[in-house]
């Protein structure tokens, strides 16, 4: 299973298979639950606020998660932290799909993020593996494709379990998928590193952001209940911008093992990536919460109707996700991002 050939053999396209499951499961458990909000809110009694937890704990945690979790699988290995991710993954939606209240369901959702930050960029690493550096394209093709698929038909999924079963079954799907992706994985991909000479981890760092992060945004969910000039929101916000820079004063001391290296931090242009795609994803992830709830409350739809509802915006995302890699390699970085940016402005304005 080494890179010297070039030639996708039938062990390297199961072993790929493998992978795309794998990013299929995690991206789809990102927006399968957005239009089945509506019938946990009615079978646990809850405001949308407290139910797009739902959906608001599973992201908070992957995104915070995903840096650390691609570490460890550098020093550890990919194959073993993504078999570690896939257990954490399978074991919290089962108890998610038996919660018998709202809470215990975030709190599943919250560590079942654990387990998809451990498994992407594990994922990620041993798919750049697979392949050869010749066909770095088509692994980045690959899982931004699988990924876009994953995020199309979750709420279609999501609708028709909701429709035909309980919102549950959402969850307990992921449990023979990720079975099935650590199944070929076993069988068909050999372990793999980084080339990481320095073995310790940043403890502080993944700490601070996180925590930092997580008292920011329960600032902004609980903004509408006790106002800007409360003390809870400005306590939430000084604890946010203190953590943030005992982030940045760790990150500075940690040196070649930080969780974002110096050398990371000084690129501008990645910095500027990074920027956008902070800009750019809350326009779109914003829709996936409350286009659902649109849909059900306002216009009557089903579950499964809001799910199909979401397919134009999807089906259009999965398909250009496929082809965003080529479409780098053919025109560069900045056409390509401008026009996402344009369409994530007048989509979002004929929404409106």
């Amino acid at each position: 299973m080494g890179t010297a050939s070039g030639r996708l053999g039938r062990s390297k396209v199961i072993a790929l298979v493998a992978m795309a499951l794998a990013v299929f499961v995690v991206a789809n458990d990102v927006t399968a639950l957005s239009v089945a909000l509506p019938a946990i809110e009615n079978d646990f009694d809850v405001d949308v606020g407290t139910a797009q937890w739902v959906i608001s704990a599973y992201a908070l945690i992957f995104g915070v998660l995903i840096v650390p979790g691609g570490r460890l699988a550098d020093l550890v290995g990919r194959r073993r932290i993504f078999f570690a991710g896939a257990a954490i993954f399978a074991v919290f939606s089962v108890l998610g799909g038996l919660s018998p209240d709202a809470w215990m369901l975030i709190a599943c959702r919250a560590l079942m993020g654990i387990g998809g930050a451990l498994m992407w960029p594990a994922t990620l690493g041993m798919t750049y593996s697979i392949l050869s550096k010749e066909r770095a394209a088509l692994a980045g093709a690959l899982i931004i494709g699988a990924a876009g698929f994953g995020n199309a038909a979750g709420p279609l999924i999501g609708g028709v379990l909701t429709d035909a079963l309980s919102w549950r079954w959402i969850l307990f799907l992921n449990l023979p998928i990720a079975l099935l992706a650590c199944l070929v994985t076993w069988r068909a991909v050999s372990e793999s590193r980084g080339g990481e000479t320095e073995r310790r981890f940043d403890y502080a760092g993944v700490a601070t952001l996180s925590l930092g992060l997580i008292a920011l945004l329960v600032a902004l969910d609980a903004v509408d209940d006790y106002g800007w000039g409360s003390p809870q929101i400005l306590l939430l916000l000084a604890l946010c911008a203190v953590l943030l820079a005992l982030f940045a004063f760790s990150e500075r001391r940690a040196g070649s093992w930080a969780l974002v290296p110096r050398d990371v931090i000084a690129n501008h242009p990645f910095a500027a990536a990074c920027g956008a795609i902070l800009l750019m994803s809350p326009t779109f992830f914003v829709s996936l919460v409350y286009l659902p709830e649109f849909m059900q409350k306002i216009l009557g739809y089903s579950p499964v109707e809001a799910g199909v509802g979401l397919l134009p915006m999807m089906g259009v995302f999965a398909v250009v996700s496929f082809a965003a890699g080529p479409l780098y390699e053919r025109l560069g970085p900045r056409p390509v991002l401008a026009a996402g940016a344009a369409c994530l402005v007048a989509g979002p304005a004929l929404l409106a």
